[in-house]
């Protein structure tokens, strides 16, 4: 199993000044290698392969001293990257989606580059790299597992280092117990078990700054210093948004692992959900899409915990106790049926359904009970 670990860089000038120069760098040799590919279909219907161009790469350098000043496993990850990309092209036209041919790097989207297994030493809090030299390096957490890959990344104004790890994952100790779990805008999740966790609202609440930050930036003349800064400021507040939202859905993704053995989930169409404008920004605000990936994620490096994604439709409606359908809108937050009396809050109701529907996709067998490793649930 890989682990990526992200760590803050502390670059003095001379330092910076040579990072910003590979980054350049590897992006011309990035779009010369692109036009390379594209000139070669297009004028002799040749298609040009990443064994190619990395054996064309020492002549390239014979050609160009600026490729000399860069390590060679860096130049030969800008080609993967590329052939990357290509091989995405290929799948998604062979799949009949919206092929997306690759493009040409501008100089604010090409922002790291990576040394295959060597080309690093790590040593206390120094990070030496090759054809970069030493920086301090902030490790605010242990690395685990073996080392394979460094990536250095420009974001935002700052410099961050990410080691890719190969480690033994973490076996987390079987539970017995099972969860469905309902997702909503007004609770981030809300278990079967009656648990809620309110969802963070995290764009909501930084809305004014940004907001006031945008203003900023549109009054600054473009290609000035000003801007450049406002943009700055704007990006890093986005990215703190960002980093809020991954913290929740980590924190309830690790919670919900260490309590529950299967969790049963709604398999969203978030894609299509954020087509109704009234509600895409708070959908967006919520990252369902982050939190599952992380769930997922983690669930398949243990072989004692699984996630189910289940059909959605109906499950706030039906009646957990007599499985009636009881209409409600977004505003009615209690389900009150009818037919057998019960009361209980909505999300609650939508969770039961949620897990039962789980647990007829994975059991075979459902008049003495539902049974899935070990497990057992009465009808």
């Amino acid at each position: 199993m890989m682990k990526t670990f992200k760590y803050k860089i502390y670059p003095n000038k001379t330092v910076k000044a040579k990072i910003d120069e590979i980054l350049t760098t590897c992006r011309i040799l990035y779009n010369n290698s692109l036009a390379e590919r594209k000139q070669a279909y297009e004028e002799r219907k040749e298609s040009i392969s990443y064994s190619q161009q990395q054996n064309a790469l020492p002549q390239k350098k014979n050609d160009n001293e600026y490729l000399n000043s860069v390590h060679s496993q860096v130049l030969q990850d800008v080609l993967r990257r590329l052939d990357k990309a290509f091989d995405g092209f290929f799948r998604r036209t062979k799949a009949g989606e919206k092929p997306g041919y690759p493009r040409f790097q501008s100089k604010n989207h090409y922002n790291s580059f990576t040394y295959s297994q060597s080309g690093f030493s790590l040593e206390d809090s120094r990070l030496k790299i090759s054809k970069i030299g030493e920086v301090k390096i902030k490790l605010h957490r242990q690395i685990e597992g073996n080392i394979k890959t460094l990536t250095v990344i420009r974001k935002n104004g700052r410099y961050y280092a990410c080691f890719s790890c190969e480690i033994h994952p973490e076996e987390l100790p079987a539970t017995g117990a099972v969860v469905g779990i309902d997702m909503g805008l007004m609770a981030f999740v809300t278990t079967s078990d009656g648990d809620i966790v309110e969802t963070p609202k995290t764009y909501r609440k930084a809305e004014s700054a940004l907001k006031h930050q945008q203003r900023e930036v549109s009054r600054k003349v473009k290609g000035s210093n000003r801007r450049r800064k406002a943009v700055t400021v704007l990006s890093r507040q986005h990215e703190h948004v960002a980093n809020q939202r991954r913290d929740i859905s980590f924190k309830v993704a690790h919670s919900l692992l260490n309590q529950y053995d299967v969790i049963v989930h709604e398999d969203l169409n978030i894609k299509n959900m954020v087509q109704n404008h009234n509600l895409a920004k708070s959908i967006h605000d919520t990252g369902w899409g982050i939190f599952l990936n992380m769930l997922s994620g983690r669930a398949q490096t243990n072989a004692a915990k699984k996630v189910i994604g289940v059909d959605p439709r109906n499950t706030s409606q039906i009646c957990s106790k007599c499985g009636e359908i009881v209409s409600k809108t977004l505003s009615d937050r209690v389900h009150l049926c009818p037919y057998c009396g019960l009361e209980m809050n909505r999300d609650v109701n939508a969770a039961i359904n949620i897990l039962k529907r789980g647990m007829v996709s994975i059991c075979y067998d459902v008049r003495d009970g539902l049974s899935w490793m070990g497990i057992s649930i009465p009808v």
